[in-house]
């Protein structure tokens, strides 16, 4: 099975072309065994690079833990990639089937390589129950969204902002972003029975009404260095809640992005996207790099990952 691994701000998959080939038979199983950082490939999840008969491609995404998911902000941009500069498509606006629907992405081309990606992320859902939360509504500008909730864990009391940008996160904004955010309350809020879906969780530090500091707990996941869509929820929390403005620069631990909520109600999510390597998982399960287009890699052994 041949691969590339790519990431789009730290936020890394690994992406199989689907477009000629079949899908694997067990995608979820592949999912978990290949994510493995230590006895796998490594990485946040698979991505599937499929046909689609109503855009330019499709988008199947799954989770290191074998969920799979509806919507990758960061995915989307290196799917992008993988298809201009690999001349499977030449537009430089692409259009990606997603379990959340149709994506617009305009590539930003340099020298016949694609060098970031602006997504087209859509309009945010605020209704509760299409998120889904059952967390109540509340009297914000946005009569019903879910605004500065209150969300009890025990004996931690937050105020919460849910946005679904076709997957759920849940935004909270603290004084610091700590690992005690992330890595004690993050599983706790993705696990909360508010949240009949799980859901993504989000700490954002405001710096200024246009810089946001983040760091987010991933759905099926956990820890990750970067998350398009969680971003795109941040902004949008932020506007809500008056803490930011609609045009925002987020920084996370894997980089940059910038995040516009327009007057068209639309998301744009703009940041890189980067190719780290193409391999084949031969049948004796050792990995085998193969020639990228950005240059040649060499061999390197693994360890059982299909088995």
């Amino acid at each position: 099975m041949r691969f590339t691994k790519m990431h789009g701000a730290g936020n890394d998959y690994i992406y199989v072309d689907c477009l000629k080939r079949p899908q694997p038979e067990d995608p979820s199983r592949l999912a978990k065994r290949v994510s493995d950082r230590h006895f796998g490939i490594g990485g946040d999840g698979l991505v599937l690079i499929c046909p689609s008969e109503i855009a330019d491609a499709r988008m199947r995404m799954f989770n290191s833990d074998g969920s799979e998911s509806e919507m990758c902000g960061n995915a989307l941009r290196c799917m992008g990639k993988y298809l201009f500069d690999r001349g499977l498509r030449t537009n430089k606006t692409l259009r990606i089937e997603t379990a959340a629907g149709v994506v617009t992405l305009d590539l930003d081309v340099a020298d016949g390589r694609v060098r970031q990606v602006r997504v087209d992320m859509g309009v945010p859902i605020l209704q509760p129950d299409l998120i889904p939360t059952t967390l109540p509504g509340n009297s914000s500008p946005r009569g019903g969204a879910v605004v500065d909730a209150e969300l009890r864990l025990g004996a931690e009391k937050l105020q919460v902002t849910c946005v679904s940008m076709g997957n759920p996160h849940c935004v909270t904004f603290v004084d610091e972003v700590t690992d005690h955010w992330v890595l004690d309350i993050g599983p706790r809020i993705e696990n909360d029975p508010h949240f009949p879906n799980r859901t993504n969780a989000e700490f954002a530090q405001v710096i200024s009404p246009t810089e946001v500091r983040m760091r987010v707990w991933e759905r099926g996941t956990g820890e990750t260095l970067a998350c398009g869509s969680g971003a795109c929820a941040v902004c949008v929390a932020g506007a809500l809640s008056g803490r930011t403005g609609r045009k925002v620069l987020v920084r996370l631990p894997g980089g940059d992005l910038e995040l516009h909520w327009a007057d068209d109600e639309h998301v744009y999510l703009t940041g890189p996207a980067v190719e780290v390597f193409n391999a084949e998982l031969t049948t004796d399960n050792g990995l085998e790099r193969m020639p990228s287009p950005s240059g040649t890699v060499p061999k390197a052994g693994l360890g059982p990952v299909l088995g």
